[in-house]
Parts: structure tokens; sequence; C-alpha cells
């Protein structure tokens, strides 16, 4: 079932997205080589902490981390550990955050370091797709229109959409309905109606498409290892101009700052 948001409801969500971008903020002044991806995850477990929330996936049907943690060929889902971060890696630091009984979703895909420009290429052009697919999340517009025009640009660019993860639904649960695929056919799937509020998360694959999930039953990869970039916002449904509710301007001044 599909739970329209009041206004208020809207207002709430925004506060923890505000939240979970600074949290991320934070996180982008610590991804350099030598840091270990645990140590990325304790910076967002308290910050969110620290400000009142809660750290949705901590804990989340056995989940270790506050972060879900992808270097180079993870997809989604990837644990914090002791690994530590090298010249020309990428890492997602996926996170959810609950602030006053009201979640908000966000990934955002790193550069550690110099890293290869074909790989920076995947990193931009995913990062594009995000924002197109949010462009086509319209009242009265289906589902199939934002995942439609997230896979039509990606594939143009050569690379590869992964199938069996997707959006989804967000408010007082961290997973509602929708579904939101990042392919398929327009004009299929839920209206989208105002006071919807969705995560939009292209995760796209510079060589093929499979993906294998590990022994754990949590841990996502690309079948031929090549890289995979993931970014997400949480956004509402307005008329014709959907709200983002998450920033990645905390993330960006940091990055700049570190340049």
């Amino acid at each position: 079932m599909i739970y329209l948001k009041t206004a208020e409801e809207i207002e709430l969500i925004r506060a923890a997205g505000d939240l979970l971008s600074r949290a991320l903020g934070e996180v982008a002044k610590a991804v350099r080589p030598g840091v270990t991806t645990l140590q990325l995850d304790t910076i967002a477990r308290e910050f969110i902490l620290d400000n009142g929330g809660k750290p949705t996936c901590l804990g989340y049907h056995g989940f270790p981390g506050t972060l879900c943690i992808e270097v180079n060929e993870t997809v989604v889902h990837g644990f914090p550990s002791n690994y530590m971060l090298r010249e020309g890696d990428i890492v997602g630091t996926d996170c959810v955050a609950e602030l006053n009984g009201y979640n908000a979703d966000m990934c955002y895909t790193f550069a550690v370091g110099e890293v290869d420009p074909k790989v920076l290429d995947l990193l931009t052009v995913t990062k594009a797709s995000l924002y197109k697919g949010i462009a086509a999340a319209k009242a009265g517009k289906r589902v199939g229109d934002i995942a439609n025009t997230v896979q039509a640009y990606c594939e143009r660019h050569g690379y590869s959409v992964v199938r069996e993860m997707c959006g989804h639904g967000i408010g007082k649960s961290m997973h509602e309905d929708p579904e939101v695929p990042n392919y398929g056919r327009r004009g299929i799937g839920a209206v989208l109606r105002d006071g919807m509020t969705i995560c939009i998360e292209p995760m796209i694959n510079m060589g093929s498409k499979n993906i294998v999930i590990e022994r754990d039953g949590w841990q996502c990869r690309t079948r031929d290892r090549k890289p995979s970039a993931h970014f997400e916002h949480t956004i509402a449904i307005n008329g014709e101009h959907p709200e983002i509710l998450t920033t990645f301007d905390y993330i960006e001044a940091a990055v700049s700052g570190q340049s």
C-alpha cells in the first residue's frame, strides 16, 4: 500500500534528510587513502546519534553497520570493515537516518584520490541519471517513466543497469511501496501522486548488469568484478516539480575543500 504524506510529514522527512545529508558531509571529510570503511561508518553513526537521530540500517535484520559500504565492484549492502581505502578506489556510502519517527535515505559514491578517468565517467553518468530520474517524477506520470529515463540515459552512455535492486517508498518505514526500478517501460507501474515520498537510486555498472550476492546474503557485487556506482536521493512528488528532501551540498562542499 502506498501512503501519501501530509505537508507536515514531508517536513519531518526533510528534517531527517538534512540530518542525513550533514552526516554524509562529515563522512566526506574523511574519505581518503588509508582510512578504513569502519572509520567512515563510525563517523556517520556518531553524528546521527549525537544529533538526535537513529541510524536505521544498524541492526536491520542483523545488518552490522550504519553505512552500506560499496567499494569498487560492490553494488549494495557491503559491510563496514577494516578494509583500508586505496588510491584509485571508489566507495559508495548508502545510509538511512530516522528523526522524530520519519526516515530519509541517500547514497553518494566517492572517488578516493586519483581515479581512472573511465571510472570517473561512470560516476558522472550515474549521478546525472539520478537527477534525470528525479525530473521525470511528476504527478500523473508513472514509476516506469522514472525507470525508463534512468535506463535510457545510462545505456546510451554504454553502461548497464542492475535489475535486482531498486528504489522504494519511504516514510515511517525505511522501505515502503512502491518499488522504483531503474529500468523498464514508460507508462507502467504505480501512478505518481502528490504526497508520495520515494527514493530514486540508480545502481549502474561499468560492465555487465549481472550481479552476485555473497554467501552472507547481504553483500552484492558485479559478476564481472567491474566497478559499480550508486547515487540516491529521497524526494517528494509535488505536481510538476519534485522536491528533493536530501542534499549533496554538504558532501560536495567537503570534497571541494579537499581538492
